[in-house]
């Protein structure tokens, strides 16, 4: 009875391999690069599918017929370089919807820990409308921050107060004035800048806001302040309703270290309080920088943007930070391409950008992009405010198609830039 019985139950890693499997248009699909511990793949591919449904590494007396259809299936499987590509569908009835930890506890869970896999990545998540569905998405996204600013046509700029930390309130808030009236659209905070004793939340958010609104008042143009929020849930949503209660329209989140709950919390409040949502990604790399291993980013900026955040840092291709241009081509895809009804992320550039790098982002990331420049703007040899008049110079430049080393000869600021960041490039600084 017992043999007959296990017969009738997937009972191995290799019964999760169904290349006949046709994904139903409801069913969850993942798509994994894999390099397994011993030569037998199949098992291995299968492993992922089993232990991230409903299989383990034994047979079971528990398992009962009527579980098999909620099985995910491994249907399709290609070697691809020192490894292989495995396409796993998951039936939706494995997952609580509106729940992304219980989903990322599945599909990204405990399978990045079996002895069966050397190497474990996730390139990529396709969600089923009803997931999709069953949360707000962005309440803003590029039209609702246009929108705010009454800009359109060209990227938004934004700068990053600098020095990160150290400041005091008025002094953090002399350096957005400077940025603002300089011609920055945008003025953030730091991402690793709290409440600390030095710079309290209430007291920043106070002084920088009645400088947005003289540096409002001098340029005529609308000037945005992202004060950041990152704490403890409950801390979060105070300081959400004291943004808020003072006249401000956005808040930043460290979206990876708060986690997705928090983020779902979050998402949840601002349906009162009407805030854009700028997600800041400090901590993606340790899941994103390993091609053989961890989460690319493109997944992380799928589920921000169904989870509702607004604006996502999606790296550069260029500056600083590690990512290829065509990686972060998929990281703004992932952030405006067509999913069902959901309005699409503001692409966040950010990471050693100077205005030389302009042209360079607007030609292959396009103008709906926010470009920020932290030490491009702070580091002017004249200081901020000519810094931002330089970057902004860099993009109207560039939306009219006129190269840079031509503008600079009638625009000083712009010239006294080039010159910097091109004696920073000789030295190997840049």
């Amino acid at each position: 009875m017992h043999h007959h019985w296990e017969k009738e139950v997937k009972k191995g890693y290799e019964d999760y391999v169904n290349l006949n499997y046709k994904p139903k248009k409801d069913d969850l699909i993942c798509e994994f690069y894999f390099e397994p511990n011993k030569e037998d793949y199949k098992r291995a591919a299968g492993a992922i599918a089993a232990e991230s449904s409903i299989g383990t590494w034994t047979f079971l007396t528990t398992t009962k017929p009527y579980m098999l259809k909620l099985a995910a299936n491994v249907f399709y499987l290609k070697k691809r370089n020192s490894g292989f590509i495995a396409k796993v569908a998951y039936p939706k009835e494995l997952f609580e919807y509106n729940n992304m930890p219980n989903i990322l506890s599945s599909v990204a869970g405990n399978i990045f820990g079996m002895k069966e896999i050397n190497n474990l990545r996730l390139n990529d998540i396709i969600f089923p409308k009803c997931i999709v569905k069953a949360y707000k998405g962005p309440k803003f996204g590029i039209d609702g921050v246009r929108k705010i600013l009454n800009v359109y046509g060209r990227p938004l700029l934004g700068t990053i107060v600098k020095p990160k930390l150290g400041l005091n309130s008025r002094d953090h808030a002399q350096v957005c004035y400077d940025a603002w009236i300089g011609g920055c659209d945008i003025v953030k905070d730091d991402e690793n800048l709290s409440s600390q004793s030095f710079n309290k939340f209430k007291k920043r958010l106070i002084k920088t806001l009645k400088m947005k609104r003289k540096a409002e008042f001098e340029t005529g143009e609308k000037k945005i302040y992202m004060i950041n929020i990152t704490a403890e849930t409950n801390e979060m949503l105070k300081r959400m309703e004291l943004a808020k209660k003072y006249g401000n329209e956005y808040v930043m989140i460290d979206v990876i270290t708060v986690g997705w709950s928090a983020l779902q919390t979050v998402r949840h409040k601002n349906e009162e309080l009407n805030l854009v949502l700028h997600g800041h990604r400090a901590m993606h790399a340790i899941l994103t920088k390993n091609l053989k291993h961890g989460i690319s980013m493109k997944v992380l900026a799928k589920i921000y943007r169904i989870i509702g955040i607004d604006q996502l840092h999606i790296g550069t291709g260029i500056g600083k930070m590690f990512e290829s241009l065509e990686e972060v081509k998929e990281n703004v895809k992932a952030c405006v391409e067509n999913v069902y009804d959901l309005k699409q992320v503001f692409p966040v550039c950010s990471g050693g950008l100077h205005p030389g790098h302009v042209p360079f982002l607007i030609k292959n990331l396009g103008k709906d992009i926010i470009i920020q420049m932290g030490g491009g703007i702070h580091g002017h040899p004249v200081g901020t405010v000519e810094g931002a008049k330089a970057a902004r110079q860099s993009i109207d430049a560039a939306m009219k198609n006129i190269p840079l080393e031509k503008y600079a000869k009638t625009h000083i600021q712009l010239k006294e830039a080039l010159q910097k960041y091109r004696i920073h490039k000789r030295e190997g600084k840049w």
